[in-house]
């Protein structure tokens, strides 16, 4: 899911908020987006924290930043709530590969 936070948020303009159900799960989705924005847009993230492990990792690519969760973590925080005025854009399949 994407956030549209453009006008509401001084920071970034979009969060993209995607799961995995488990460790390895995270760790390949964490590591084929960081492979594609390097292959695809020549970028690398300018912070990234959390592992795996620790069931919740942020890349931080300035005017976007990746949030990769697994459920349980991403229900807890619940950044769709939190912002709440943000446009919510659901991703399909055919226009994740566009991405």
């Amino acid at each position: 899911m994407l956030l549209d936070l453009r006008g509401i948020s001084s920071f970034t303009d979009w969060f993209v908020l995607c799961n995995g159900t488990s460790e390895p799960h995270l760790k390949a989705i964490v590591s084929e987006i960081r492979a594609h924005m390097r292959e695809h847009h020549d970028l690398r993230p300018s912070f990234a924290d959390g592992a795996p492990a620790s069931h919740w990792v942020v890349l931080d690519y300035g005017e976007v930043l990746v949030h990769a969760f697994t459920p349980d973590r991403r229900a807890h925080y619940a950044l769709e709530s939190l912002w709440g005025d943000a446009r919510r854009i659901r991703l399909g399949e055919e226009a994740a590969e566009k991405i």
